[in-house]
């Protein structure tokens, strides 16, 4: 996307429900996130395999989460961001069933760093340094040559397969806590690139996968010119954001940060924002890597349903100040100025 087509766009209103509705329903569309205008529908619905998968189906709600994390915040207000408003910020996190991957591909030398990318990448939100970490590895029987510090517990896990939990900490100076307040309508959001799935959304990447017909040894279906296979591709450690994320933070202009993990854009975006902003998303800003679009094309999962469920490549946005997000871009290649902050809640793709 061209710089001039960014500024047309930064422009350009959101379009109001009453035009929303002149035109009739929104509908999902599929999509490669070429460049261009449009707009899809965010809303999800139960589907048939027939009609394209979903992460529901797939056994993961969404929806469910959320509403645990909100009665939650009735009793401890701080909850429900991605770490606390106080000198010392905690995370804890694991690698979910893309652990069943690491399984069937025998790669094992990848999960351990998405263990640690999972927890300082949260505690990383509130502009916290992480200062240490810790992990639990559980297993039914010790293999040395996948862990040292591990938990035996014989008949509890299947033979071959194991556990993973990490807990990190990280410090932050209060008066330098980012926690989204400062935001407003016409900051700039800023993503920065992911190394694929990263390790959330493996229960509806499993179920494609088996749908697919591949093997994990055959080579990923791709145009670039690159060959990886399918099981590499999927198993591609996620990026830790620590050391250029707290570079850029130090030089200033950065209002808020979101992990996109579980939920995708769609949900952990608006998690920075205050009551009553959301934001534009120009879908054609960035490279999206083939393995989304391969998961797309062979599950047949809407467009909202993708960008609800997956990093889409961007693992972190940025939410920073029109003044700053030119300088943040030149100095943090690779970078995408991915969208705006809006009036009005929600993610609105065009």
């Amino acid at each position: 996307m061209t710089a001039d087509r960014i500024l047309h766009l930064l422009r350009s209103p959101v379009a109001s429900p009453a035009a929303a509705h002149r035109r009739g329903p929104l509908r999902p569309q599929r999509v490669g996130l070429p460049s261009g205008k449009r707009r899809v529908a965010v809303a999800c619905s139960s589907s048939t395999e027939e009609d394209g998968m979903t992460y529901k189906d797939a056994g993961v709600d969404i929806d469910a989460g959320t509403e645990l994390v909100r009665r939650i915040r009735k009793m401890a207000p701080w909850i429900g961001g991605f770490g606390e408003d106080d000198y010392l910020v905690l995370s804890t996190d694991g690698v979910g069933t893309k652990l069943k991957l690491a399984f069937e591909t025998g790669i094992h030398d990848t999960v351990g760093i998405d263990l640690v990318a999972m927890s300082v990448n949260d505690i990383l939100t509130s502009g916290a340094k992480p200062l240490g970490f810790a992990d639990y590895f559980a297993t039914s029987k010790l293999d040395v040559d996948i862990a040292e510090k591990t938990a035996e517990m014989p008949g509890f896990y299947a033979e071959g397969e194991y556990d993973l939990s990490g807990f990190a900490v990280g410090v932050v100076e209060k008066d330098k806590v980012i926690d989204g307040k400062n935001i407003v309508e016409g900051d700039i959001l800023i993503g920065l690139p992911s190394s694929g799935v990263h390790s959330n959304g493996f229960s509806l990447v499993r179920r494609v996968f088996d749908k697919s017909g591949l093997s994990l040894t055959d080579p990923l279906p791709r145009n670039d010119g690159k060959t990886t296979t399918v099981g590499e591709a999927l198993m591609a450690p996620t990026v830790i954001y620590v050391k250029q994320v707290l570079e850029i933070i130090s030089k200033g202009g950065v209002k808020g940060l979101a992990h996109i993990t579980g939920g995708g854009f769609t949900d952990n975006i608006p998690k920075v924002f205050p009551k009553g902003l959301g934001a534009k998303i120009f879908t054609g800003s960035w490279e999206v890597p083939p393995v989304f679009k391969w998961l797309q094309q062979v599950g047949k999962i809407e467009d909202a349903e993708m960008m609800r469920t997956f990093n889409m490549g961007v693992g972190m946005v940025l939410v920073v100040s029109k003044e700053a997000a030119e300088r943040i871009v030149e100095e943090s290649s690779p970078a995408y100025l991915i969208g705006e902050v809006i009036q009005g809640e929600g993610v609105h793709y065009v």
